[in-house]
């Protein structure tokens, strides 16, 4: 970005993205009320007791999970209430984000002895190893300045099998039955579905990458990868043609999974009546649904009364 629009974007859109967003969520009141209950619900992630056991069963729910000490707490809660409604032990890998500190970690740990807790450190080893700079600049420059990339990479990259990938951001109200099932015989790509399309870049753009018609919806909550089979010279090729068209997004690793899913014959689609993204506040008050994804101004009710009820 050149001088001159750094200085508008801190000067204006910056200030007045800050505004509208205040205004989404009720208010500065509003906004101030919600930070105070979320600071109540760190301090409750501290006393979540572990994760129950199943030593009956001989079959685990394994995910993976991208959190840092901003996230940490959610990460908590969302294990804790996969944990409290599957038939079987979950066993959770964390990816630190590279803002992972040890009080963080130690909450984490603290839920069961056998999470695992890849550090940043050892992330940023196994990148130079299988995504050289030199032959991927896009991807490895996404991964610096973009964290949400490396829930696809981190987890990913130079690795076989199914891999399942949760947000920290869920939390559960009954059985999973969708992911036991796809756990216990991964045969396709499975994602959630979205409440509108975020895919941060035009349809067009994208079908012409992905050479025929991209799915519908694809949200990367619940997002399940055959690891092996990702084409990571694709990825680069795909990253970089949708930057220098239409810029950098947010949604960038979302629209990256639609191409992925646009390849793909096959794809396990959580039902949005069961895997809800962006909840009503009727639905997180009187919970119907297995799931639920708070995001956008359902957060706001996830910090004020979700976390409460789970």
């Amino acid at each position: 970005m050149s001088l001159p629009g750094r200085i508008l974007y801190q000067t204006w859109h910056r200030p007045w993205s800050a505004v509208r967003l205040s205004l989404r969520q009720g208010g500065p009141w509003a906004v101030r009320e919600t930070a105070r209950q979320r600071r109540e619900m760190e301090v409750a992630a501290t006393l979540l007791p572990p994760l129950p056991t199943r030593t009956s069963s001989p079959h685990t729910l394994r995910v993976h999970l991208l959190t840092g000490q901003r996230h940490a707490f959610q990460t908590a809660f969302c294990l804790h209430s996969l944990a409290r409604y599957c038939s079987v032990p979950v066993h959770a890998e964390i990816y630190d984000d590279g803002t992972l500190d040890p009080a963080s970690a130690d909450l984490l740990r603290r839920l069961s002895p056998a999470l695992c807790i890849h550090d940043f450190a050892t992330l940023r080893t196994r990148l130079d190893a299988f995504l050289p700079a030199k032959r991927f600049p896009v991807l490895r420059e996404r991964w610096l300045l973009y964290p949400h990339i490396r829930k696809l990479i981190d987890v990913h990259l130079g690795h076989v099998g199914w891999r399942l990938v949760l947000d920290s951001d869920l939390l559960f109200w009954r059985e999973p039955r969708l992911l036991l099932d796809w756990a216990a015989q991964p045969d396709r790509l499975l994602h959630a579905t979205d409440c509108t399309e975020n895919y941060g870049y035009s349809r067009p753009l994208l079908e012409q990458i992905a050479g025929g018609p991209v799915p519908a919806l694809v949200n990367v909550g619940i997002c399940g990868l055959h690891s092996e089979s990702i084409d990571w010279d694709f990825l680069e090729s795909a990253a970089k043609t949708l930057i220098a068209a239409e810029r950098t997004s947010y949604y960038l690793e979302q629209a990256l999974v639609a191409l992925l899913a646009a390849g793909s014959d096959l794809r396990a689609i959580a039902p949005p009546s069961d895997y809800i993204t962006q909840p009503s506040l009727q639905e997180i008050m009187h919970p119907t649904a297995v799931m639920h994804h708070y995001v956008d101004t359902s957060r706001t009710n996830y910090f004020r009364h979700a976390w409460r009820a789970a």
